[in-house]
């Protein structure tokens, strides 16, 4: 296996999971299309959507566990939330993930189009005093809640996402959750979805095994990196860059499809 190809998918790996940790995302809005176009970009094997997604579920499974434990003390995760979000996104995304193998290429890049587009236009939304509200006084509608995200499960099974791109955003606009408890509380949902997204990939053949290891390796050193420095970081200032990796992504995949 050439070496350039090596470094190559390990600093796909690296850089999405650094991103992740830090905005509380699975990575796969950055490592989907990077996998996508930068291997073929520099001559190396091109993967196909299939195999993209099949490797974005498994390594999300990996640089979510490296997010949650670097953001386990100071009350930030909100078990409430984990629970119900968790068990609604677990068995939208095996079903998904199940699903995606009857769908075609050009199929599971739209729907991940559709869902970068909607993800963006929430991020840009203002979200006006949620950082105010004290961590141990955070209250929110369960049942929206759960709704919101067995439908973001279902949608991220099938392009080997975890969801949190379109979590985070409904956390802040819709639930009212604060920064630093949605990127937190994200992470953890985001690692029970990319479960069923990974098993539903695994039972279909759907996992190119050797790029996998080599992002998960790439994860598990990147992703606690990048939490210790969101928590370091103006919430303010995580807002505005994940809107703006979204908002680019989405135009990214918009422009392919058109």
């Amino acid at each position: 296996m050439d070496f350039a190809f090596i470094i190559t998918i390990f600093l796909i790996g690296f850089i999405g999971s650094y991103v992740s940790g830090m905005l509380g995302i699975g990575g796969s809005i950055i490592k989907y299309p990077m996998l996508l176009y930068i291997p073929p970009l520099f001559g190396l094997a091109a993967f196909s959507a299939h195999e993209v997604s099949g490797i974005s579920a498994i390594q999300v499974f990996f640089a979510t566990i490296g997010g949650v434990w670097a953001y386990r003390k100071g009350g930030y995760l909100n078990k409430t939330l984990i629970i119900y979000m968790g068990s609604a996104i677990l068995i939208g995304s095996f079903v998904g993930g199940y699903g995606s193998k009857l769908m075609s290429e050009g199929g599971i890049n739209l729907i991940y189009g559709i869902l970068a587009l909607i993800a963006a236009v929430m991020m840009f939304i203002p979200k006006k005093g949620i950082d105010n509200v004290p961590l141990d006084q955070v209250t929110f509608n369960k049942w929206i809640a759960a709704s919101f995200a067995l439908i973001v499960g279902i949608g991220a099974g099938i392009v080997g996402a975890a969801g949190a791109f379109l979590l985070v955003p409904i956390m802040l606009v819709v639930l009212k959750v604060p920064t630093r408890m949605t990127i937190a509380s994200s992470l953890a949902i985001t690692f029970i979805s990319s479960i069923g997204a990974t098993v539903g990939k695994i039972t279909t053949g759907q996992i190119d095994y050797f790029p996998a290891f080599i992002m998960i390796v790439a994860s598990l050193i990147a992703s606690p990196l990048g939490a210790m420095a969101g928590k370091k970081m103006n919430t303010k200032v995580l807002q505005v860059i994940l809107a703006v990796l979204i908002a680019a992504t989405a135009v990214k995949i918009w422009i392919d499809i058109l």
